[in-house]
């Protein structure tokens, strides 16, 4: 049995989690639920040793633990399964399950890959899996990676198991034999935490639902004691949105997605436009395909059918070189490894995307550059000591908005905004949105992702649901709730 008691997590002053305590008995499944930032990727960090704790405490079987690493986390017998998936990419399946085991040696000290080999091929084949281990992991699809991470699980006889969203990329039958091995763990008396966003699954497999909303425990119910709408009542507050006026002055089309569709990215079929005026959001529980979507428009993916029209003009051979040059730009959800360079210069950052207008022959004309940069940042009130200061200085508000002054000195009709407010203050957030609806207002189109369904309906005027990597409904922000929303995820 593994309790959790009195977990406290902050990062500055915003506590990601707040006095949770949940206990679970062996031979149970958990399933822990919440929108996306209800604290549940936090909660799981703590107990596997990649966030310390703050404040609280961990007993397994009535001992108190302390679990400072991911190292302790294993030796307790906790196993995480995570969504995106803990393999070398270059090991065989075989050498990815040993990693972390004693391996099986001969005379000498010499590891006997054949007999350790067939160790493992004799325990898949009593559990019913059925997986070629001879590839590397990087020639594996997802649910044979998937399968790779329970069998290394499962041979290391879990006290407790962790699986964060494990069937996003399963077929029936895939999850079929996922719960077949659950149900196995299980009975050897493991504690089994089960994390995802499809709701059918959390009723299918949990003995429990804990429900956490805002950093704290809602609830915790017994399965067979509730149903799907008051699992979904309990984690949203059912904000309601105060845009009323839905009579944007809407102007023409500028983007249209058709059937986009692509295997290696989990998109089954999206389609929706946006038109100028207007800020379109794209709403969806974590995997559901956002960022993909905004990606693949731009060029940074690839797709494998389907049509992409700017201003009613097919849009192929997409890259992000050609997305700028017509008049789109993304501004990217991970920002230090897509949106700037850290080690150089604000004014550097803020003109990359333009260099060439500063430059005549190939010689920049620097006090252009530098006064073009002085604008930027005093539109944008971006703090800093000096234009020549290593943007990687700054605080993450002002991070940002360096990035969005890039993507505005480019002259852009279409905003692609990732994820636009993430880890920025209240301040910054409310001058980011001024900005993007201010975008809008002045003709441009916006396609806005947030995992913040208040922001959402804060910024949008109309949001298209993606569920499952498919566009589910278009919805008028006119008065909406967030249980109007959520319920078409689920």
């Amino acid at each position: 049995m593994i309790e959790i008691k009195s977990f406290s997590k902050s990062f500055g002053n915003f506590y990601a989690l707040k006095d949770v305590n949940i206990d679970i008995s062996d031979g149970e499944v958990l399933g822990l639920v919440g929108e996306n930032g209800a604290g549940k990727s936090t909660l799981i960090k703590i107990l596997t040793g990649v966030y310390s704790l703050e404040e609280g405490e961990v007993y397994l079987d009535g001992r108190k633990v302390h679990i400072e690493n991911p190292t302790d986390s294993q030796k307790l017998g906790i196993n995480v399964i995570h969504q995106d998936r803990n393999l070398i990419p270059s090991f065989t399946g075989y050498e990815n399950i040993y990693l972390g085991k004693k391996y099986i040696t001969k005379l000498g000290g010499v590891i006997d890959w054949k007999e350790m080999k067939l160790h493992i091929d004799n325990f898949t084949k009593e559990n019913g899996i059925s997986l070629n281990l001879n590839k590397t992991a990087i020639d594996m699809t997802p649910p044979e990676q998937l399968l790779v991470e329970l069998v290394r699980a499962m041979l290391n006889e879990s006290r407790v198991l962790v699986l964060d969203e494990p069937t996003a990329s399963l077929t029936d039958r895939e999850k079929a034999i996922l719960f077949e091995n659950i149900a196995k763990i299980k009975e050897k008396g493991a504690s089994i935490i089960y994390i995802t966003h499809r709701m059918d699954e959390v009723f299918e497999i949990s003995d429990k639902i804990a429900v956490l909303r805002n950093g704290k425990l809602i609830d915790v119910l017994n399965s067979s004691d509730t149903n799907i709408d008051h699992v979904i009542s309990l984690m949203t507050d059912n904000w309601i949105s105060n845009k009323s006026n839905t009579n944007i002055d809407r102007g023409d089309k500028i983007l249209s997605v058709r059937n986009l569709k692509s295997q290696a990215n989990h998109l089954v079929d999206i389609s929706f436009d946006c038109y100028a005026g207007e800020v379109l959001g794209l709403y969806g529980l974590g995997g559901s395909g956002r960022t993909e979507i905004l990606e693949s428009i731009y060029g940074l993916r690839k797709s494998d059918s389907g049509e992409i029209l700017l201003n009613d003009k097919k849009y192929e051979n997409r890259s992000p070189e050609k997305s700028i040059k017509n008049g789109m730009i993304l501004i990217p959800e991970d920002r230090r490894r897509q949106g700037i360079i850290s080690s150089h210069s604000v004014e550097r950052n803020l003109v990359l995307s333009t260099l060439r207008k500063y430059a005549k022959n190939g010689i920049l004309n620097r006090e252009k550059q530098k006064e073009t940069a002085k604008k930027m940042i005093d539109n944008l009130d971006i703090k800093l000591k000096a234009q020549s200061q290593q943007i990687g200085e700054l605080s993450g508000g002002n991070q940002q908005k360096v990035v969005f002054g890039k993507t505005l000195l480019a002259n852009p009709n279409l905003y692609l905004c990732d994820e636009p407010t993430q880890a920025v203050d209240v301040k910054t957030r409310e001058e980011i949105h001024n900005l993007i609806r201010h975008k809008a207002r002045d003709g441009m189109g916006v396609v806005m992702v947030t995992s913040d369904i208040n922001e959402m309906l804060e910024v949008s005027d109309r949001i298209v649901v993606i569920k499952n990597g498919e566009s589910i409904i278009s919805l008028d922000n006119k008065n909406l709730s967030t249980d109007e929303v959520i319920k078409y995820c689920y």
